[in-house]
């Protein structure tokens, strides 16, 4: 690669059908069904097509279950990076104590390192829950890198989305969910990395999904589906839009995939709800693999931790005090 491309950064989300089903409320998500044999090959074929190495963060519990131990190990094998996405994938993992998280961590880290051999330094938060809480427990943990801020304004329009079919749920259980992709005051947030200040703690380096600089919309891949439903061509300007500006403001971007990104109504019929889950694979794949070298036109594209290491020798960081806008409890 040339060596004037800036750096940029690929992870993929690993959520499994269970993991969508149980965000979204659908009953039978506890038995635990799964893609993993599906998608995982399916992504290896196409980043092996391109030379590239990215980050999976993985779901604790999918690596806790044998059915999914020889799928999640070709992970590592291929030299990916195996990031940490939580135990359970509750996206209230804000609710949480600081003693409950410390016991999600520990147990996905558990699971993960025996499955791919690697302990995870790098962390993204069910759907982008971060507290300060979680950070001290990152910090504490060794982590290098936290990756769970979406800098968009368009959070809650994105929830509404979502769940808008849902209308039988408890108190309880919509303010569960009622952070799930982020606040208002979330496109407030730097698109560019810097450190979290912890008192009494390490600083924590946080990496953000990249959206659009200037306006804060969503880049991510799953966004350019959505938008491909309506126009293909529209979907890839708008992403050589977001390329653009990413260089102009010196923006490093880091770009976020999912499964289902890689999947289709002809793999799966129960997650209709999910965006762009109404078309076939082939061509999703197909429009992702345009995205993907479009990016690699543009910059040098590795893993999350590639990326937290070039931070790392930079003599000065930008540094942030946590502001969540929720309780952080230490019980």
């Amino acid at each position: 690669m040339a060596k004037d491309k800036p750096l940029a950064s690929l992870s993929l989300d690993l959520d499994n059908k269970w993991s969508y089903m149980k965000t979204h409320g659908d009953e039978g998500w506890e038995s635990y069904p799964s893609y993993l044999d599906i998608v995982i090959p399916r992504v290896l074929k196409f980043l092996k097509e391109r030379d590239l190495t990215i980050t999976f963060f993985v779901v604790g519990q999918d690596a806790a279950l044998e059915k999914n131990k020889e799928v999640l190990a070709s992970l590592s094998a291929a030299g990916h990076e195996i990031g940490n996405h939580s135990f359970k994938h509750e996206p209230w993992l804000h609710l949480y104590s600081e003693a409950e998280i410390e016991e999600e961590l520990a147990h996905t880290e558990e699971h993960l390192e025996r499955v791919t051999g690697h302990r995870p330094v790098g962390f993204r938060g069910p759907g982008f829950s971060l507290s300060e809480s979680v950070l001290r427990v990152l910090s504490r943990r060794g982590y290098r890198y936290d990756a769970s801020t979406f800098p968009t304004y368009m959070g809650p329009l994105a929830r509404a989305y979502y769940f808008m079919s849902r209308n039988d749920w408890t108190t309880e259980e919509w303010d569960q969910r009622k952070k799930l992709f982020g606040s208002l005051n979330d496109g407030f947030r730097p698109l560019k990395p810097y450190q979290w200040e912890l008192k009494g703690y390490r600083n924590m380096l946080e990496i953000p999904v990249t959206t659009m600089p200037l306006f804060k919309v969503p880049i991510h891949v799953s966004y350019l589906l959505y938008l491909g439903r309506f126009s293909k061509l529209l979907a890839l300007q708008y992403w050589r839009t977001a390329v653009n500006l990413c260089r102009l403001t010196g923006t490093t971007l880091s770009l976020l995939l999912h499964p289902l990104d890689f999947m289709g109504c002809d793999d799966t019929q129960d997650l209709a709800f999910f965006p762009a889950m109404n078309l076939r694979h082939e061509p999703k794949v197909k429009l992702v693999g345009q995205v993907i070298d479009t990016m690699t036109q543009h910059f040098e594209v590795g893993s999350m931790l590639k990326h937290a290491e070039s931070f790392e020798q930079l003599p000065l960081i930008p540094k942030r005090q946590p502001n969540f806008g929720h309780a952080s409890v230490t019980g």
